[in-house]
């Protein structure tokens, strides 16, 4: 009998780890997704650049852990990109005003259809793009 309560103890401990996520990440409307910090992400070499919408971190986010490990913050330069390498540097251009600034991937996203990449509120100040929130950008790899 005691190997029995042993075996479902064991059981019991192991379905209550795996059952655990990494990263719990959060988008601008209030909806949760999961997300994980596993090297399943296409290689950043072959990025030749992307056009499409950029969104930026509220507020709420401040402190909480990024799919790096690395604690947000709203002060640095940094961006959410659904499959480029962590460290990775990027120009974001905002194509309504021109300007641009350089931002480093720490975290997964944006989850939202037609964005490519969720700014920090520094990058988004840089671009000019506080008072609209989503802007249309071309953001390039810096080798």
């Amino acid at each position: 009998m005691k190997w029995l309560i042993a075996i479902l103890t064991t059981l019991s401990s192991l379905i209550l780890i795996s059952s655990c996520t990494s990263i719990v990440r959060f988008s601008g409307n209030g909806v949760s997704y999961g997300s994980s910090n596993k090297s399943i992400y296409s290689p950043t070499e072959s990025f030749d650049g992307e056009r499409g919408y950029a969104s930026f971190y509220g507020d709420e986010f401040e402190g909480r852990k990024t799919a790096n490990g690395d604690y947000f913050s709203q002060d640095k330069l940094t961006a959410a990109h659904k499959t480029l390498g962590f460290g990775t540097k990027l120009l974001v251009k905002n194509l309504e005003n021109g300007k641009t600034c350089v931002v480093t991937i720490n975290d997964r996203g944006p989850f939202v259809s037609g964005r490519i990449i969720d700014l920090s509120k520094a990058a988004a100040i840089e671009l000019g793009m506080m008072k609209k929130g989503i802007v249309e950008v071309e953001i390039k790899l810096i080798k």
